[in-house]
């Protein structure tokens, strides 16, 4: 079933008269949320496992939960009026709030979509057509940095090279230092993307990292590909909104995504996708096309035909609920960096290692190097370790391989890294849970070799 009036199904237009004014990003103490409240808030939480993974697919209240039932039963009661009078307006309502908090200059550039692959998709199926229809040259480059999301080097092969592009990827070394390292291998890249008269046309940046998880100096990188002529800039930050500060008017990117399920507390799935407003705006498009095809991104993107909408529609209550903690959405992400680094910190000095980056360079994650006696010696014996710590200890972490190229084995030097959360629900004993565990395994003379897959 889609709408079959367009003038009340395009309520997402330039008509905010409904919409209350600019959400307020922080309370008074006097309706802070309690402990208690936050222990109710995720009692739904497997009881017993150490769930220092938040990274990967967020946490959401179980008071947002109820909202979204709520919303999905608003559907299925009256699924005509529902999608003809109310949907639209409510997506736009979610809209405004996330630009506001995101300072975009217009709710225009701002389009909610159901994850950061989906927005992926849309970005560079755009730069892929500029190549296919000659606006691009064919060689001309696409600079991405080596970490980047599998889906996104997926999209870039499916849009991308098949059409002409070509791909420059910037290594990034790892552990780091300072953010000077990185600096000098994207300029490197961008160099080469140069190289013979090509041109770079779009660079991807992460503007945090996934394995290994480090903080991007985006706002340095986007001033570089402005210095250096890159066309267009596409950072994906799914880990970004409610990790870090966001100011898109700030970064001054093209493109910008991030997920509103990771640490947003919105359910999954949703995301927001902000294009800057250019004369490239009208060629974006969503790649599942529906009625709405040519009239904006945005609104393309707030009807897909016949679907689960609620995970858009709570962003309101996410919002309430984001701001019963002091400070709201800045104060939470302030606690969850002291707290992650505290905790890595405790670990690191547990099991004789470091932390893989500075704390200034760790969001509401930060790697933790694992006792060399473990030997992580491939990809596979770190799923393998993760896999053993969910079922025999309780602990749900993500364990990254880093290899080390010039050696032949790992002994001596640190190629396992635990990738540690911290969000409102973690408590210190999770983190001892996998403190103890990790050092019974080497206790009892265990390696990854040892281990098999589970």
């Amino acid at each position: 079933m889609e709408p079959a009036n367009d003038d009340d199904h395009r309520a997402n237009g330039s008509d905010h008269s409904h919409l209350a004014k600019k959400p307020k990003l922080s309370t008074s103490s006097s309706s802070l949320i309690t402990d208690f409240e936050i222990r109710e808030e995720f009692a739904h939480h497997q009881p017993g496992i150490a769930r220092i993974n938040n990274g990967s697919f967020g946490s959401c209240p179980a008071s947002i939960i109820a909202a979204q039932k709520r919303w999905q039963l608003r559907f299925l009661q009256q699924p005509d009026d529902f999608f003809l009078n109310h949907l639209q307006k409510r997506i736009l309502h979610s809209r405004t709030i996330i630009k506001d908090v995101i300072n975009a200059e217009h709710v225009d550039e701002v389009s909610l979509v159901d994850n950061a692959t989906t927005a992926a998709a849309i970005v560079l199926q755009h730069v892929g057509w500029a190549f296919a229809e000659g606006r691009f040259k064919k060689g001309d480059a696409v600079v991405m940095l080596h970490c980047a999301f599998q889906a996104v080097k997926k999209s870039i092969e499916a849009y991308v090279t098949r059409a002409g592009g070509s791909v420059i990827v910037v290594h990034l070394p790892f552990p780091l230092r300072s953010e000077v390292e990185i600096v000098a291998e994207f300029r490197k890249a961008l160099a080469k993307g140069k190289a013979n008269g090509k041109k770079v046309r779009l660079a991807i940046i992460d503007h945090i990292t996934s394995m290994p998880c480090v903080v991007i100096p985006v706002r340095d990188l986007v001033k570089i590909c402005r210095e250096e002529g890159v066309e267009r800039v596409f950072v994906d930050a799914a880990h970004a909104i409610g990790s870090v500060p966001v100011d898109v008017k700030e970064i001054g990117a093209d493109f910008y995504v991030s997920n509103l399920h990771k640490w947003f507390f919105c359910p999954p799935s949703v995301a927001f996708l902000y294009c800057r407003k250019s004369p490239v705006s009208p060629d974006l498009h969503h790649p599942v096309v529906s009625h709405e095809y040519g009239n904006g991104l945005a609104i393309e993107s707030a009807w897909i035909g016949t679907r689960d909408y609620s995970s858009q529609l709570v962003i309101p209550e996410v919002l309430e609920f984001i701001n019963r903690f002091e400070g709201g959405i800045e104060g939470i992400r302030l606690r969850n960096h002291k707290a992650v680094i505290e905790m890595g910190q405790m670990l690191a000095n547990a099991w004789g290692t470091s932390l893989g980056c500075p704390p200034d360079m760790s969001p509401g994650m930060a790697m933790v190097g694992l006792p060399v006696n473990l030997r992580i010696l491939s990809d596979k014996d770190a799923l393998n370790l993760r896999n053993h710590l969910r079922n025999h200890f309780g602990v749900e972490v993500p364990i990254h391989y880093e290899e080390i190229k010039e050696l032949q084995d790992g002994d001596g030097y640190v190629t396992g890294y635990a990738r540690i959360s911290h969000q409102v629900y973690n408590k210190v004993d999770d983190y001892i849970k996998l403190k103890d565990a990790i050092l019974q395994l080497v206790r009892d003379g265990v390696t990854c070799k040892m281990l098999h897959s589970e």
